[in-house]
């Protein structure tokens, strides 16, 4: 049996705080509803959707601060404390991934309404939750809806929605990576998922020009794609149509970079050095990340190139039952470097 489970309504558009009400009465969400939000979340959106919320359903918030277990907990308490019925996150991507997990653990759905498009978690199944004891993501449920209010997402700085296509870019190397574990080891592979993912990849790289601007337009081309990424992932039931060896590097980097940059930024740089292990067209990536301002090197990361090749070398042992082009046995400390050189990383 093969499930897959996808949002039941995505609205894009502007000025749809309102709209929350609308989403949960349609989708009969029951009577109480739990906003999670950052501090800084809550004042962009998060308290004018509790407030509109309030006139129709019985609100309660919460201040979500990292995307950790000691969250999940607290929230999945205020669940049972006054149980609720269904959360909306309003937020970047630990809100959302706080909300995600615990949404799945309580049995209850969850609305995503992102104030950020720097990666695909806003429509995915995937939750990334520090201290799970793994350094990966978990398996948890998609957003029963996605509600993308482009002017919201707008007044986030625009190095996130550069992210966004770093992580959007990655599918190609994913996808590569799964058509490899396909033959190699005989994994599932959809391709229909596939399609979908590099159709997203390929949009960003045709959008550049567009997504430079930073305006309205940008944002939306950037949340269709993320959203067509976490639908792909959705149908293939695994992560494998939009993470790959990228991903790997990029986990890598939080466990041991000082101070790591944004995943989407890290996962573009990561997909530049994959494509060029593929024998890809590893400089047109390159191009099109340095086109709409995401960072292409270790020096625009912040991350010292010590770390990278470090990174580099340990990526394959992050998820051992992943199958990606860096093998069994990871890359050489002498290849790493090599690699990193080549495509100009350091």
């Amino acid at each position: 049996m093969h499930l897959m489970q996808l949002p039941r309504e995505v609205l894009l558009g502007e000025n749809l705080k309102g709209e929350v009400v609308n989403v949960a009465r349609r989708l009969g969400l029951g009577e109480r509803a739990l906003v999670l939000y950052g501090p800084k979340t809550r004042e962009i959106a998060g308290r004018d959707i509790e407030k509109s919320l309030g006139e129709s359903f019985d609100v309660s918030g919460l201040v979500i601060r990292e995307a950790s277990m000691e969250e999940v907990e607290r929230t999945l308490a205020k669940i049972r404390d006054e149980n609720v019925n269904w959360l909306i996150a309003v937020g970047g991507g630990s809100i959302i991934d706080v909300a995600k997990l615990a949404s799945f653990r309580a049995g209850i759905p969850f609305i995503s309404f992102p104030t950020t498009a720097s990666h695909d978690g806003i429509a995915s199944a995937n939750a990334s939750i520090r201290d799970l004891g793994t350094k990966t993501s978990v398996k948890a449920v998609p957003p029963i809806a996605v509600i993308a209010d482009v002017k919201v997402i707008k007044t986030a700085p625009y190095r996130y929605l550069a992210a966004g296509v770093g992580d959007m870019i990655s599918n190609l190397t994913a996808v590569k990576d799964w058509q490899l574990a396909h033959r190699i080891k005989g994994e599932y592979y959809s391709e229909y998922a596939a399609s979908l993912s590099l159709m997203s990849a390929k949009m960003v790289i045709k959008n550049a020009d567009i997504i430079r601007l930073g305006n309205e337009e940008s944002v939306r081309k950037v949340v269709k794609g993320l959203i067509s990424c976490g639908v792909a992932m959705s149908i293939a039931g695994s992560s494998r149509p939009a993470s790959g060896a990228e991903h790997l590097f990029s986990h890598a980097l939080d466990a041991i970079a000082p101070k790591p940059a944004l995943h989407g930024e890290q996962v573009g740089v990561g997909t530049i050095i994959m494509a060029y292990l593929h024998g890809l067209k590893w400089e047109r990536i390159r191009e099109t990340l340095k086109k709409v301002g995401a960072p292409t090197n270790a020096y625009e990361l912040g991350i010292d190139p010590e770390y990278i090749i470090e990174a580099l070398t340990i990526a394959h042992t992050i998820r051992p039952e992943r199958y990606t082009i860096l093998g069994k046995d990871g890359l050489t400390r002498e290849a790493a470097e090599k690699a990193a050189k080549i495509t100009g990383v350091i």
